[in-house]
């Protein structure tokens, strides 16, 4: 028994969970337990008897979805759907994480998304995220559904091989002229401080929707000059147009995320966290 059950164990969120709750949780990997696969999560559920179920896995090949959305609705939403119907029958508190790729259909938008705000999202990847976080809500009453943005933290061991960060500073290594797109713009967060949140929030007994994210709206290439000038690398950064850069999938223009909510807890601003994940990198040796 434990009382905390995590999935997603391999990603950076899972793996940030696992070693802050330590002994309290079990962290499995999709392995372990599939989403897409149906029909085991009552079966984990009644072996392990959390109290908590933090919901770390995710298909988030944002442009690979568009070629198989079928895959992604599978884990997204029906994959989330029979969770939250185990953690309904059984009385187990499900944190849910989602994204700011709900929102992107409004135009023009130029300050944070809050919790009032209704969702839009323009590509399948965030279609199927915002079917999940309506199945969690419509089908059980102990749940939070987390909404964060452009996560960034230790390197996991599954799913995307990399975050921003780590992509910014390996092509700072081997590449003399970075290309970044300068005209998306969102709240870039810190894992670390997104875990203290999310703890903080079961804490303080919150359910419902939440967003958590670093404070400020910041483009990529603005984050991107922010991570080279903390590490001290001379790099020239030339900015772009996301119309320039091709993908299967369009993404918001604008995602920035902020709460509404007087309960929830506040995260300190980009700049800071992202000083503080540098230097615990380089104490550290992690490698992307």
């Amino acid at each position: 028994m434990a009382k905390y059950l995590i999935l997603g164990r391999t990603g950076q969120l899972g793996q940030a969970f696992a070693q802050r709750l330590g002994g309290e949780a079990v962290a499995l990997s999709r392995a372990e337990l599939d989403l897409a696969a149906g029909g085991l999560a009552t079966e984990v559920l009644a072996a392990y008897r959390p109290q908590v179920v933090l919901n770390c896995a995710a298909y988030n090949h944002v442009d690979q979805a568009e070629q198989e959305p079928q895959q992604a609705f599978a884990v997204n939403a029906l994959g989330v759907r029979e969770l939250a119907r185990a953690c309904e029958k059984r009385g187990v508190f499900l944190v849910h994480f989602s994204t700011d790729y709900v929102f992107g259909l409004e135009t023009g938008r130029r300050h944070p998304y809050t919790e009032n705000d209704q969702p839009g999202p323009v590509n399948v990847y965030g279609v199927s995220k915002l079917a999940g976080e309506y199945f969690v809500r419509s089908i059980t009453p102990y749940h939070l559904i987390v909404r964060t943005c452009g996560l960034y933290g230790r390197p996991g061991q599954g799913g995307k091989r990399t975050n921003f960060v780590e992509l910014i500073l390996h092509q700072a290594a081997t590449t003399p002229i970075l290309h970044v797109v300068a005209d998306q713009v969102c709240s870039p967060t810190c894992v670390p401080d997104l875990v203290d949140a999310v703890l903080q929030c079961l804490e303080r007994g919150l359910t419902g929707l939440v967003h958590l994210a670093n404070e400020g709206a910041v483009s990529w290439y603005e984050f991107a000059q922010g991570i080279l000038q903390v590490a001290r690398l001379s790099v020239e950064l030339r900015p772009i147009s996301w119309r320039d850069r091709p993908s299967l999938a369009r993404r918001p223009e604008y995602s920035a995320l902020a709460s509404m909510r007087q309960d929830a807890p506040r995260l300190r601003y980009w700049q800071f966290a992202l000083q503080d994940y540098l230097a615990t990198r380089a104490a550290a040796g992690w490698h992307s």
